[in-house]
Formats: C-alpha cells, sequence, structure tokens
C-alpha cells in the first residue's frame, strides 16, 4: 500500500511538473516552465534617492535577484510617464502631491512628478539583475490616464499587452515582486486573478507605500481575489 501510495504520489508531481505548476516538495515551490516572475516598477524613482522613494525599497532588490535564478520566465514592468502627465500634481493649480482628483475613470491619488519617460528616475535600479528577463513592458505612458497594473491602465479597460504575451507563452502563474506593494504589485497581482491567472505576492520581495492604510487594504482585497501570499523562502532554488 505505501508503494501504490508513493507511486501515484510520483505520478501527481510529474503531471503537475508537465503542466508547469507548482511543485510542492518538502514545503517548498518549484516554478514551472509555465510560471512567470513578475518585478514591477523596480526603478531609481522608488529606491533611495528617488522622487519617489520607498521606505526599504532597495532591500527587494538582493531577493528578487536571489529569485531570478528558479524561473524560466521573468517579466518586467517599468513606469513609463510623459511629462506634466494627469497624476502628477504638478499638473493642477493648487494641488499637492497625495491629494486626489477625478479624472474620467475615477479617482486619482496625485503623485509628485516622477518616472518621467527617459529620464534617470525612471531607469531599472542599476543593482537589479535579472538577464534572462525576456520582455519589459512599459505602462501608464498615456498622457491622461495612469497605470498601476501590469495588466491594465486605470481606467480597467485599455490592455497593456501582457494578459496575451503571457497566455500566448502558456504561462498559467505567477509570482509577484516589487514596489510599491499596495499600488502596482496589489493592482497587478489583482488584475492577474482577473485575467485567469494564478497569483503569488513575494511579501519580502516587495515593499509597500502605506499612504492613509493603503497596504493592509491592499492585502485584505488582494486575499479576498483569491492572491496567495508567500515568503521568498517558500521557493525552491533554481
Amino acid at each position: 500500500m505505501q508503494r501504490r501510495s508513493l507511486l501515484k504520489s510520483t505520478a501527481a508531481l510529474g503531471l503537475a511538473s508537465s503542466l508547469g505548476l507548482p511543485v510542492f516538495a518538502a514545503g517548498k515551490i518549484k516554478p514551472g516552465t509555465k510560471a512567470a516572475l513578475i518585478v514591477v516598477d523596480v526603478q531609481n524613482c522608488f529606491l533611495d534617492g528617488g522622487t519617489l522613494a520607498v521606505k526599504g525599497g532597495n532591500e527587494v532588490i538582493p531577493v528578487i535577484n536571489a529569485l531570478a535564478p528558479a524561473f524560466e520566465n521573468i517579466v518586467v514592468t517599468q513606469d513609463w510617464h510623459t511629462a506634466g502627465h494627469a497624476s502628477f500634481a504638478s499638473a493642477y493649480s493648487g494641488k499637492k502631491p497625495f491629494e486626489t482628483t477625478k479624472l474620467a475613470y475615477g479617482t486619482q491619488v496625485l503623485w509628485p512628478d516622477h518616472r518621467v519617460q527617459g529620464t534617470a528616475d525612471a531607469e531599472l535600479g542599476k543593482e537589479l539583475k535579472v538577464p534572462t528577463a525576456q520582455l519589459i513592458i512599459r505602462k501608464g505612458y498615456h498622457q491622461g490616464m495612469d497605470s498601476y497594473s501590469a495588466f491594465e491602465e486605470a481606467d480597467h479597460k485599455t490592455a497593456t499587452g501582457l494578459a496575451g504575451y503571457l497566455k500566448a507563452r502558456g504561462i498559467k502563474t505567477v509570482f509577484i515582486t516589487g514596489l510599491a506593494t499596495d499600488f502596482c504589485v496589489a493592482w497587478t497581482a489583482m488584475d492577474a486573478r482577473k485575467a485567469g491567472f494564478e497569483a503569488y505576492v513575494i511579501e519580502d520581495a516587495t515593499r509597500g507605500i502605506d499612504l492613509h492604510g493603503s497596504l493592509a487594504a491592499a492585502w485584505k482585497q488582494m486575499t479576498d481575489k483569491g492572491v496567495k501570499r508567500i515568503q521568498s523562502g517558500d521557493i525552491a532554488a533554481g
């Protein structure tokens, strides 16, 4: 009986591996060929000295670098705003950063000018080492519309093309890292679920802004959408 159970377990693991699903062995998740690591907005803007530096933002880089070899598929995103973008407080008379305004798609948080196309502020952090990444997807380049999610612009209608790319590659599961947890990471994770992907957020490979309780709220929203919360130590080494 034990031998039969072992054979069944081995067969199940083999099937999961062939489908590219995460395999749980000795408490670890081994990403398969149908899993992708998404590295969200690890740009100078969010790092030490950036225009919108996230506390502890630099700490995600060594974690992501260590995770990368475990993944055959990696996607990197960049916010890529125009000068005078609709999400900038400076675009509105009398408005200050972190206030809000109403745009066609709803309430927009206003930010300091950040990650303007072609500037050093928009460049990926120089210590980020993901040489096997197959795609860099840029978002937020429409003048009148922000984009937190790597999948959709803020109107929840305009696609970035990431879902189509992943589906064409046969990707079923995404593991999300980067900055910031309560904005671009959370929206990416929830939109991944909306698009039909299994979604994991690797918590210690993210950091949040936590604007007026936004971090706790984001985790609740992600959990409600079926996003799984894990740590980098839960991933088997590549």
